[in-house]
């Protein structure tokens, strides 16, 4: 598929066909395009959890919503959720993450969740990124140690109605791109509205 067709393609799906499961053989091909993610110093501080037990879905998607609210709730229509385990990494990202103030693990997680997701979005399954979730609660249920800390959840399966293109509101190319130096913005107070994608 052109590169250009499937970063319009991918989307968050929150949506899916509920009695229909992508087998595992495809699951774990967008595994592999995760595994294939950069990382800084090689350190590739991930590993993952999928659960596609129905029961087990269940328990982890009412984890990954608040008990006010409807964040996260069409979790629970997902055939599978795939629980990323943040490992430890190696000593030279570590050294780094210290000297530069930033975090690479979750840097370099959210780099290979997002190859995990156009992988899926080219073998026609739908995801949708979740950083709202109850971390505890999600670690007892899947025997995570507390040494670990969970990265990012993502929901997997097929779209309901089938996959589309939908129309994304990102903001316009002269409002984020810059040349050598950056400016503000007449409005730099702009509010942007992204929601829906």
């Amino acid at each position: 598929m052109d590169f250009e067709l499937l970063v319009k393609l991918r989307k968050s799906v929150r949506k899916y066909e509920v009695d229909k499961k992508p087998d595992r053989a495809l699951i774990e091909k967008c595994l592999e395009a995760a595994r294939m993610a950069p990382s800084a110093c090689n350190s590739q501080p991930w590993s993952f959890i999928i659960v596609d037990d129905e029961e087990l879905v269940q328990l982890v998607a009412k984890e990954c919503t608040p008990l006010v609210g409807k964040i996260n709730s069409f979790a629970k229509t997902a055939p599978v959720i795939i629980v990323q385990v943040i490992d430890k990494t190696n000593i030279q990202a570590s050294i780094g993450s210290k000297m530069t103030d930033r975090d690479f693990n979750y840097i370099d997680s959210g780099l290979s969740m997002g190859y995990l997701c156009l992988q899926a979005a080219e073998l026609g399954l739908g995801t949708c990124i979740m950083g709202y979730f109850h971390e505890d609660k999600i670690k007892k249920l899947l025997d995570i140690p507390k040494s670990r800390r969970i990265g990012l959840l993502c929901t997997l399966g097929y779209e309901k109605g089938g996959q589309t293109e939908s129309a994304k509101k990102r903001k316009q190319p002269e409002d984020m791109i810059f040349y050598n130096r950056y400016m503000l913005r007449e409005d730099e107070n702009k509010r942007f509205d992204f929601q829906g994608e």
